[in-house]
């Protein structure tokens, strides 16, 4: 079953008029979870800094795989929209109040498609899709849902994961935007997504970059470690200079580490409101889907965190 009921036409919101511009919206899912509530106040929040469209999304698709397919009598699926409705209203009003009064532009929808494939169809024309780490279906503190697993892996556009908290209160809303540099083509989407995020929240950058992807048991002296140091830190110079110029307005902190980068960016996440990195770092392959830093940083950060792949 595919129909699908939402508060305006959203077909006819997905078609832009040849006359007006077409405007990519943040699309959020929400499951009726704590952390899905968390995930909506962030999206809110972001789609205010953007002056984009919020367009929120829950599914009542039945699970399959486990036995023999589900037939759904007429009054279950009554049930299901009800409750989808009723889910959907709950992160409407959430949303609002997250937005601080603005005039936020927000539309929702009620899908009977599984919601991987339709975040993964939808994430063409978004500007960001935005998803809790965990949801109701997610065993009890496990580490990362099957729905945010998949669209970080897939998406075509940057991904949102919150886990608890939505960073979006007076104290967080000052900390600084932490993006991962590694130098390569690959931090390149990052880099701008995060300084441009951090320009229209008005706080500064982290711009981190940890040189030693491998620590091992041989020491190298004090000089080789300074021709070390001097070449990482014009690379992680270089990377930048193109950025602090576009946003002269956005202050940078330059953070350079021999260390391994996952622990570094960890270590750094917990004075920041917000993480940016790569979907690949430096010693990833062109096919693979999601590199071992963004993966692990996935699993273990504690503030929403943006994961970008070049479209």
């Amino acid at each position: 079953m595919t129909s699908r009921f939402s508060e305006e036409d959203t077909v006819a919101e997905r078609i832009a008029s040849p006359s007006e511009p077409f405007s990519p919206p943040i699309v959020v899912a929400v499951d009726g979870s704590a952390t899905a509530c968390h995930a909506v106040a962030w999206a809110a929040v972001d789609a205010g800094l953007h002056c984009c469209r919020l367009h929120i999304v829950t599914s009542v698709s039945i699970p399959t795989g486990y036995g023999p397919g589900v037939a759904l009598t007429d009054a279950d699926t009554e049930w299901l929209c009800k409750d989808g409705e009723r889910v959907l209203t709950e992160a409407n009003g959430v949303a609002r109040v997250a937005a601080y009064g603005e005039a936020l532009d927000i539309t929702t929808e009620l899908v009977f498609d599984p919601i991987i494939p339709y975040l993964i169809t939808r994430s063409r024309q978004a500007r960001m899709v935005v998803v809790g780490s965990r949801g109701l279906g997610a065993i009890r503190r496990g580490l990362l849902g099957s729905v945010s697993t998949a669209v970080t892996r897939h998406a075509h556009c940057p991904v949102t994961v919150v886990h608890s908290t939505s960073a979006t209160d007076a104290l967080s809303s000052v900390k600084p935007v932490l993006v991962g540099v590694d130098g390569t083509e690959n931090s390149v989407p990052a880099v701008e997504v995060a300084f441009e995020e951090a320009s229209r929240r008005k706080v500064s950058i982290m711009a981190l970059h940890a040189w030693s992807d491998q620590t091992s048991g041989l020491d190298v002296g004090i000089s080789g470690w300074d021709v070390i140091h001097d070449t990482e830190d014009a690379v992680l110079a270089e990377s930048l200079a193109g950025y602090t110029e576009r946003y002269p307005d956005v202050s940078v902190t330059r953070v350079l580490l021999r260390d391994r980068p996952v622990r570094c960016l960890l270590d750094e996440s917990e004075r920041a409101q917000l993480v940016v990195v790569g979907s690949h770092g430096r010693g990833g392959f062109a096919g693979i889907l999601l590199g071992s830093t963004s993966n692990a940083l996935l699993q273990s950060v504690e503030c929403p965190i943006i994961v970008v792949r070049q479209r």
